[in-house]
């Protein structure tokens, strides 16, 4: 389930509170931007919010893969495929190269920021560009909506409607759905004093405006979120 979805289904974790990290009070426009063409195969494009969704959905449909990238983590992680490890800005870089099974993809995933890394399969081809874009305000409108690319064979359709597409209809060839984050509030954890520790554990609070088109017909929909 991308986090998106876990927003507007209120079922706030650890993985949407991430998402929200990296910005500070105001609106932010074109996030989250997705789009689908379904006909043959599956291809969609996406910004890099949805990275470590792709990762997951992919971990969960096949039983090994061969992943090439880049690992972000706040913390270090220990796994015997992350290599290189280079600590900028306080985060954790490691390069990972080579087949790795869903196990132990999930457990990297778990651990890490984001992954931005390249995945190749059976039925499946993912690449992700390898470094995270600069959260700048919304009033610029910009932003790649490419940063992510899925091509997949129509038997994952299922998984993938569940988790990304859940509110097209089944027989959908083209749709995109495009985001506002407006970001009132920084809600600050009590007793803390650490600097960096109060920026990665303060909470956004705000509305979600989901735009959704699909054959030129557009729907809206908003969401208060805590996260």
């Amino acid at each position: 389930m991308n986090f998106i979805k876990k927003v507007f289904e209120r079922k706030i974790d650890d993985s949407v509170h991430r998402q929200f990290v990296r910005f500070g009070k105001g609106i932010y426009k074109n996030r989250a931007v997705i789009k689908l063409q379904k006909g043959k195969e599956i291809k969609i494009s996406s910004t890099f919010e949805y990275a470590n969704d792709f990762v997951d959905i992919i971990s969960m449909s096949v039983s090994d893969m061969n992943v090439s990238g880049i690992i972000l983590s706040k913390e270090k992680i220990d796994n015997k495929h992350l290599k290189n490890e280079k600590l900028k800005a306080g985060i954790y870089n490691y390069d990972i190269d080579g087949n790795v099974s869903s196990s132990e993809l999930k457990d990297i995933l778990h651990k890490s920021y984001f992954v931005l890394a390249d995945i190749k399969t059976e039925g499946i081809e993912f690449k992700c560009k390898k470094k995270l874009p600069k959260p700048g305000k919304g009033g610029e409108g910009k932003s790649d909506d490419k940063f992510c690319v899925l091509k997949a064979d129509l038997k994952y359709w299922p998984k993938i409607k569940e988790s990304f597409f859940s509110d097209v209809p089944e027989n959908v060839k083209k749709c995109k759905a495009k985001h506002i984050f407006d970001i009132q509030k920084i809600i600050q954890p009590e007793g803390e004093k650490d600097y960096e520790k109060v920026r990665l554990l303060s909470k956004r609070a705000g509305k979600i405006t989901r735009t959704l088109e699909i054959d030129k017909k557009q729907e809206m929909r908003e969401c208060e979120f805590e996260a």
